[in-house]
């Protein structure tokens, strides 16, 4: 399954790598599909949220893919992703999950 709609509202997401364009294994420039947009990725911190008893699962890295320009965020801020989802791939004996959301916004 690919591009499966994803709720993060459950999460802090806490930028750890600020963006920067996606570049292949050579160094070119990744684009949207059909377009010559750039793409963009960016790493956050996910930590679920507190639940009423003050319980705090671990977090995660997560490393999202942008499809649009991210502006100005900053190491350290606070952020929400805009439509986000996940896709499963599997190559070569390995798999994991891929994630994408079509912007992001600080939660200032």
């Amino acid at each position: 399954m690919r591009n499966i709609p994803v709720n993060l509202g459950g999460y802090k997401l806490r930028v750890v790598e600020e963006p920067a364009i996606k570049t292949d294994q050579e160094g070119r420039v990744l684009t949207a599909y059909g377009s010559d947009d750039p793409l963009y990725t960016i790493a956050v911190f996910a930590k679920p949220v507190a639940t009423e008893d003050g319980y705090r699962g671990k977090g995660e890295e997560l490393k999202i893919t942008l499809s649009t320009d991210p502006g100005q965020i900053e190491e350290g801020e606070l952020v929400e992703m805009i439509a986000p989802t996940v896709s499963h791939w599997e190559r070569d004996g390995r798999s994991g999950l891929t994630w994408k959301a079509q912007g992001v916004k600080t939660t200032r």
